[in-house]
């Protein structure tokens, strides 16, 4: 059967290719679900099995946005420790958190997904870590709600096996057993990983943190992952305490424990790394290990400016991420350029350490690389999948900037007009068509407030 097309036209187009291709006024054609064609200029006039012609005047087309860190359990407990470094947060919140159960999650997840999904993310992760023994099928609510709301989604099955008891954070009875956890995650991976070119589910393997797992949870989740050909994520380098938690239990730093575990490669992504030296950096270039960084979590936790620019002239693969809304109540990447511009020109390099399409490329081509999905979305390329948004910047917001790129990123969060996931629309005139965002907004207050109940019951 011939394909069904979308043409979008009359619009500015920063494609994020290889050599980074714009058009001030231009068109995208979508066959089914992967770009047909881009270019200057208007649409070819003839082209058949045209179901919807957009005219894009007033806006700009860019990739969808990719997020390559996130908790979405979180949802449910923002605003609470407001005023804590990381290892006191976690302390304050692990006991609250240790009493989730499905449909918590399933609420959580349905609301932190509909929340990026409405600013212009097309593909999503979640990073879930927390299993509490029998409170139901937390991973399945989890990609259940990211297949109803429509975006791409990588679930990264967490796992924690240290206790207080064994010298952890988190309570013991939020913890799993270093054999269940393993088990847990391979039969996540043998019932849920799609390794097909336009997979909508993939799976990571994914222990928490060096402070809340074992060496074996780590070195074997490692194994696990490289025998079942799926990607590999955890926390790293994220505060000054992990490197001297690292050091004084392990006897060296965050990025030489990885090291020893299996934890460094080109399948393998961190979230965080903001204390990172010269030959952590090196390291992570070395081996191709990609770093999801999240500047306003860190900036709220205190834990510092992560080496973005280093990283980046060393050639690390570098996206962005949300990380969870207990750290970032706006719980939205599209922010996530501007403060990733703003706080980095903060560090040694000042105005010269990002730019406008640099934060660009971080939240879409880059976060891709991370994925390991940089050959199907992350650019608007033919025959790369049909992620795509467009962004309304003709409004006061954003009328008197010239460069729309600089406007997306510098400028106040730019409207959505439409977001395509698969070549199917998600967000259309700033509401998501996939969900109904007052009913999740009302489900995810019950359940926030009962999971407080809960907690304050003890």
């Amino acid at each position: 059967m011939a394909a069904s097309r979308i043409v979008i036209e009359n619009c500015a187009i920063a494609t994020v290719d290889a050599h980074g291709t714009e058009y001030a006024s231009g068109h995208v054609v979508v066959a089914d679900n992967r770009i047909e064609s881009v270019g200057a200029g208007r649409a070819p006039a003839a082209l058949e099995r045209v179901v919807r012609r957009i005219d894009g005047t007033g806006h700009l087309v860019t990739p969808g946005l990719v997020n390559t860190h996130h908790h979405f359990y979180q949802w449910i407990t923002r605003g609470l420790a407001t005023d804590h470094n990381l290892f006191d947060w976690l302390v304050a919140l692990y006991p609250i958190w240790a009493r989730i159960d499905e449909p918590m999650v399933r609420a959580a997840a349905r609301g932190s997904l509909a929340m990026m999904a409405r600013g212009g993310v097309t593909t999503a992760m979640d990073h879930h870590y927390v299993y509490p023994r029998g409170t139901g099928d937390l991973s399945g609510a989890i990609i259940g709600a990211a297949a109803e709301t429509g975006v791409r989604f990588t679930l990264a099955r967490g796992s924690m096996d240290r206790g207080a008891s064994d010298g952890g954070l988190p309570p013991d009875f939020a913890v799993e057993s270093l054999d269940s956890a393993l088990a847990a995650t391979e039969e996540t991976v043998d019932r849920h990983h799609d390794p097909a070119f336009d997979a909508m589910t993939q799976i990571a393997v994914a222990p928490c943190s060096p402070f809340s797992v074992s060496t074996e949870l780590l070195s074997q989740g490692a194994e696990l992952a490289r025998r079942k050909g799926v990607r590999l994520h955890t926390h790293g380098s994220e505060t000054v305490e992990e490197e001297q938690f690292c050091k004084e239990l392990f006897g060296m730093g965050p990025t030489d424990y990885f090291e020893s575990t299996g934890w460094l490669g080109s399948d393998v992504w961190m979230a965080h790394c903001v204390h990172m030296n010269d030959s952590d950096i090196a390291a992570f270039a070395r081996t191709g290990t990609g770093v999801a960084h999240c500047p306003s979590s860190n900036a709220r936790l205190g834990a510092g400016i992560a080496r973005v620019p280093e990283m980046l002239a060393a050639g690390v693969p570098v996206g962005l991420g949300v990380d969870g809304t207990a750290s970032n109540e706006s719980g939205e990447l599209h922010t996530e350029l501007r403060n990733a511009l703003l706080i980095n020109r903060l560090g040694a390099r000042r105005e010269s350490a990002l730019n406008a399409r640099q934060a660009l490329r971080l939240g879409t081509y880059g976060g891709a690389q991370v994925l390991g999905r940089a050959a199907q979305i992350g650019s608007i390329e033919p025959g790369k999948l049909a992620d795509l948004v467009l962004w309304k910047l003709d409004t006061l917001a954003h009328a008197s900037i010239a460069d729309p790129v600089v406007a997306l990123v510098f400028g106040a969060a730019a409207p959505v007009t439409l977001s395509l996931v698969n070549g199917e629309t998600v967000v259309e005139d700033g509401r998501l068509t996939t969900v109904d965002e007052d009913a999740v907004a009302r489900e995810t207050r019950s359940e926030a407030r009962r999971l407080a109940r809960i907690a304050a019951e003890g």
